[in-house]
């Protein structure tokens, strides 16, 4: 059932409280999921982690980077997983202290799939993927780019074993004190690589049409739902991206039926990504229809476009990028209409607290000015 909260006799915008499953959340500006490489050994969560996401606090959700389930799901260096005891316990400084500015934050679980490189792999070999479907372009390793390699293709035992993971990354993810999870199905990593018939050449129960492409997704959909009440679990997609390699000779048709099938399981929310590069056009709006409960709308948002979004019911919730990596305190500026601070894009992957944890906040003079810092 669709949410309630944008009745016409309840005018809204994105400073509008809003409640996700007996969750309150302050606004409906998230902070959207954000590789930026520095973690600390061993995948864990580290002091400068921490003053990162406690900066950021005051979006209405936070979803943190992507954090693999396993060893066999890291893709590049230096990001955090969730699936070992230093790592549940990094966590839970990150989550304690963004609940103690009064933030909300979910964990991303994430698996990359084939867009890794034996050098990642806990044992050297070949990363797992759907089909044995070789993606151009360089894995990024810590000896540097390095061309990606022809992944191998899972069998059933090893699907039933990822899908297993997802569920103990999900019960980490709780043990740590997340408020909920979010399912990264999107840019082209390992359930991105299921839903479509690119990366997908499998004749079994997992490949063929749309419905059967999407039944890996919905065992991780129903794992992670073990562990959390579904509500505070959301998915995100990014069905007209080609990043990574990506195609489906149907994406339109692929990705309307994976949101019906979502539909009535009382998911948290659908997160899209809603840049369109691999076809003329998609219609997010029949994707929107498809669903039956929040949508997150992202990509290339602004105040003004967001605020439209919102007001006019195209979405519940945005969420946004680049714009909150540069500006930690981005709905004190939308509220000011304060002047954003230029993102350093040269320090987004990788290095210390430049570009990371040094962009200004506002400060008012006392002349009553707002300024940075």
């Amino acid at each position: 059932m669709k949410s309630n909260q944008n009745r016409s006799d309840q005018p809204i915008d994105l400073f509008t409280p809003f409640e996700l499953a007996g969750l309150r959340l302050a606004n409906r500006m998230v902070m959207a999921p954000l590789t930026r490489n520095r973690a600390g050994p061993g995948g864990i969560p580290q002091d400068i982690n921490v003053e990162y996401y406690r900066q950021r606090a005051s979006a209405g959700l936070i979803i943190t980077e992507g954090a693999q389930i396993s060893e066999r799901g890291v893709g590049y260096p230096s990001t955090p997983g969730i699936h070992t005891r230093g790592q549940v316990d990094g966590w839970k400084r990150v989550t304690a202290t963004v609940h103690a500015q009064g933030g909300r934050i979910f964990l991303q679980l994430w698996h990359v799939g084939r867009i890794s490189h034996p050098s990642l792999q806990p044992d050297g070999c070949a990363p797992l993927a759907p089909s044995s479907v070789l993606p151009e372009g360089e894995a990024s390793t810590y000896e540097g780019p390095m061309p990606f390699v022809t992944p191998r293709s899972m069998a059933l035992s090893d699907i039933a074993e990822v899908v297993e993971e997802y569920r103990q990354g999900a019960a980490n993810a709780r043990a740590a004190g997340f408020d909920g999870v979010e399912i990264h199905g999107a840019n082209g990593y390992l359930i991105d690589q299921f839903l479509r018939d690119g990366t997908n050449r499998r004749t079994d129960l997992y490949g063929g049409p749309p419905e059967s492409r999407a039944r890996f997704l919905l065992e991780v959909v129903e794992a992670v739902t073990k562990e959390w009440d579904p509500g505070r679990v959301g998915v995100r997609l990014s069905p007209a991206s080609a990043f990574n390699d990506m195609v489906d000779s149907d994406p339109q048709g692929t990705f309307v039926e994976v949101a019906r099938r979502l539909s009535g399981r009382g998911l948290a929310y659908l997160h899209v990504v809603e840049l369109v590069d691999t076809v003329a056009s998609f219609d997010f709006e029949a994707l929107r229809r498809a669903f039956d409960g929040s949508y997150m709308a992202n990509a290339g948002y602004d105040l003004e476009s967001a605020t439209e979004a919102v007001r006019m019911g195209a979405a519940e919730l945005v969420s946004f990028g680049t714009l909150f990596i540069a500006n930690p305190d981005l709905p004190r500026r939308f509220a000011e209409g304060a002047p954003l601070n230029e993102p350093d894009f040269d320090s987004f992957y990788g290095g210390d607290e430049r570009g990371y944890t040094d962009y200004p906040a506002l400060v008012r003079t006392s002349h009553g000015i707002t300024a940075p810092r």
